[in-house]
């Protein structure tokens, strides 16, 4: 967050020292402390808030992939009973259907053998 470095913390805590005299000094160090902390438990509150609402946001976006995709398993299982229904028909139909006996196969002469 800010790139403070240990020389800029030592010159703050001098400059604390001398303005706020060496009594108040740890007085005012537990206050900062306190604000600090108080803020920092702010901003990590934040922080959980934005990651939580995004979380339902990506949540409620893959509950309705996955509504989307029951819809069209719905379809798929409608044409896949259409199908099954238009196959078990035509089974039917091929089965009622008179056997013609025009194959060719079927009209040829068997050679006749020497016995018979």
């Amino acid at each position: 967050m800010f790139d403070i470095g240990f020389l800029e913390l030592l010159i703050i805590a001098v400059v604390a020292l001398v303005v706020i005299g060496p009594k108040r000094l740890p007085e005012v160090a537990r206050t900062a402390g306190k604000w600090a902390g108080k803020l920092s438990r702010f901003v990590n509150n934040v922080k959980d808030d934005i990651n939580r609402e995004l979380k339902a946001d990506e949540l409620k976006e893959t509950l309705q992939k996955q509504a989307d995709v029951a819809g069209i398993h719905e379809i798929l299982e409608d044409t896949k009973d259409s199908l099954n229904e238009i196959k078990d028909k035509t089974g039917e139909a091929l089965n009622k259907a008179p056997l013609n006996s025009e194959n060719p196969a079927e009209n040829q002469e068997k050679p006749k053998t020497q016995d018979g």
